[in-house]
Formats: structure tokens, sequence, C-alpha cells
């Protein structure tokens, strides 16, 4: 996207006195991903006044005022002074960051921008978490409305952050009165991202776990970003879900993808994962697979009574996220060279996973030497 003329933008980061025509909006992780799409969206929104973006490093949009810094350092205060509302999302979910260290910097991140925004005088913290926190189980509606129980456990890449986040956004009004937080929580994300349900669609087979039900929701970043501009605006505020009208069942993802379907037994399935993770060789814990055998789906009711919509289709998504996929090679969630990936598409993803045994052997004997 590109960015506004420059008198434009002069008008909408006016001079200090000026008073700018709508909120201060500042946005946390603002140089890359989401943060950087959300910053050059409310920069060139004629709703809002004026962007301030944070981030370790400066990010490409000349019409927002940055501060590079690391969220977790308490001077931060002092750059959302001003401020109206927070976009908190300097979160990292990257499945090859070590797991002690990513909890640490998004728990501890988290808390001080709270604390920071209620110093600074914000009035409007939005934090943005993910679907993944009401769990992925086989009894869950469909869809999950945005009210009910948050019923994921922390044994899925980041879930324990997520829901130490929602936790922490509970709380903050609580101890910090006057500060309102707004939840988004988006469907599996396409755009840009990199996800142990990402990686999924880059495997040779789909892994289909007998019994089980699954249900696909995708949400594309722009609509998040849409979403995430109405909860800046004040349009609509709470607990919030985000994604694409309705689902895909299994077996039209398995049509429109053109991707064949390995089923096995959950006992093998999942033991094979939880080995294979154990040992070092997948960045994927078992529990993600939950989240590809068990509906998640969310309804988006508060966010489509205030007037928002998708603008993306679910088979839209799924088509643009296996454009990205394309030419990766991922077993069991590890993403394998073009050398590995040869020798998996030559002996199956059936046989990848079911010779976890003969790896885990191989790792023991390796240990035992």
């Amino acid at each position: 996207m590109s960015s506004p003329d420059p008198q434009v933008r002069a008008a909408r980061n006016p001079g200090p006195g000026a008073v700018p025509r709508g909120p201060v909006v500042a946005v946390t992780g603002a140089a890359s991903g989401v943060g950087a799409l959300l910053t050059e969206r409310l920069a060139a929104s004629d709703e809002v006044g004026q962007v301030v973006a944070v981030d370790e490093r400066r990010g490409e949009c000349t019409a927002a005022q940055w501060h590079t810094l690391d969220v977790r350092d308490p001077a931060i205060a002092e750059k959302l002074r001003g401020a109206d509302v927070v976009v908190h999302l300097a979160v990292d979910l990257d499945l090859e960051t070590d797991p002690a260290a990513r909890s640490a910097y998004n728990v501890r991140g988290t808390q001080t921008v709270l604390t920071a925004a209620a110093a600074a005088g914000v009035r409007r913290v939005v934090l943005c978490t993910s679907a993944m926190v009401y769990g992925a189980l086989p009894d869950n509606e469909l869809p999950l409305s945005e009210d009910a129980e948050l019923r994921a456990t922390a044994e899925a890449t980041g879930v324990g952050d997520l829901l130490e986040i929602e936790r922490l956004g509970r709380r903050a009004p609580r101890a910090h009165p006057g500060l309102n937080v707004t939840v988004v929580r988006p469907a599996v994300l396409v755009g840009g991202t990199d996800t142990a349900l990402t990686r999924y669609f880059e495997s040779p087979r789909l892994l289909v776990v007998a019994g089980s039900r699954p249900a696909w929701q995708f949400c594309h970043v722009d609509d998040l970003c849409s979403a995430l501009e109405y909860a800046v605006l004040e349009k609509v505020e709470g607990e919030l879900a985000v994604g694409c009208e309705g689902w895909l069942e299994q077996e039209e993802v398995e049509e429109l993808s053109g991707i064949r379907r390995m089923e096995l037994p959950s006992a093998v399935a999942l033991g094979a994962a939880a080995r294979l993770h154990r040992i070092g060789l997948t960045p994927s814990p078992a529990g993600d697979l939950a989240y590809t055998m068990y509906p998640w789906v969310v309804s988006g009711s508060r966010l489509h009574d205030a007037g928002w919509r998708p603008q993306w289709a679910n088979e839209e998504v799924l088509a643009e996220l296996l454009e990205e996929v394309a030419g990766r090679h991922t077993v069991a969630g590890r993403r394998l060279g073009r050398k590995d990936a040869t020798a998996a598409g030559a002996a199956g993803a059936t046989v990848a996973l079911l010779g976890t045994a003969a790896l885990v052997r191989r790792a023991r004997r390796a240990r035992r030497r």
C-alpha cells in the first residue's frame, strides 16, 4: 500500500499544538506482519488523527511517528503519552522461537504495555489473540459465540501465552479504572503468516485423525486489520471473534486443495506427534493436532452487529494460502529441505510418520553413546 500524499499526511499527523481530527492510535509491533499492515491502514484513514508506531526497528510507513524500543521497556509509557488507543501486536508466536523465551517476551510485553497505557492516560487497549483460546473440542458448538467458555489448554504452540494475555486483559480494567480493553480473536490467520495450521497445508498428505470432525474457518489478514480498525474507532468493543462466514468441512478442503488425505488412528497420530516433538525433530507439540481434529469455528456476531463484514470467503483464503505455501514441504510440522522433501515425497507422508519409532530409537541410541 502506498503512502498518502504529503499534504494529506501532514493533515493526518499534525504538529505539536494542533488538535488531531480523530483519535491518536499507537501500534506496537508496527514494523512487520499484521502490525505493519494495520499501521498503513490507520495512517491512510480519514477517521484517525495520528498514528504512533512502536517497534524494535523502524518500519516502512512514513506517515507514522516512530519510536524504536522493546515493548518490555517501561520507557514505553512516555512514548504512549497523548495516545487515545493502543493496539498491542508485539506478540511472538514463531514456531522456531524457544518456548520459554517466547512466553517471557509475550507475557512481560503485554504486562508492560497495559501498565504503561494506564499510566499514560490511554483510554483503550486493543489486544489480538486467536480463536484458538476457545479450544478445539469434539463437543464445540458450530459456530461458537464470543461468550463461549475459553476451554483451551497450554498444550498447543503459543496458546498458553494467548490465554495469559487474555487474563491480563481482563484484569487490567480492574487494576486501572478508566482503561477499556478490547480483545480480537481471529480464526486461522492467512496472509504472510507461518503457523502450525498453515504448515498443515504444506504436507504431501493432509493428516486426518480417524473419528475426528474438523471444520476449517480462515481469517485473511486484511479482514483482521479492518476488524482491528473497528475496535480502534470504538465501533465495537469487548471480546470479538473474526473470521470468514461459515466454514469448510474436511472433504471440501481436500477437494479444493487437491491434496489427498492420510488417515491414522488417534493413538498413532498423537503418539507420533508427541514423540517427534519430545526429541526435537518437530517444532509443533501434539496439542497442535487438536486444532485439525475438532471444530473451533466462531460466529463473529458482535462485529456483524456493528456493521462489519468480511471481504474474503473461506474458499478464497484457502486458495491464497495454497499459493503462499507452494513449493514448501513439511512433515509433522517440520520444514524439510529439498533433499529431505524428495525423500519424503518418494516414501510418502505415511512412511514419514510411521517411521517415528525408528527415529526415536536412533535418538535414544545417540544419547546413550
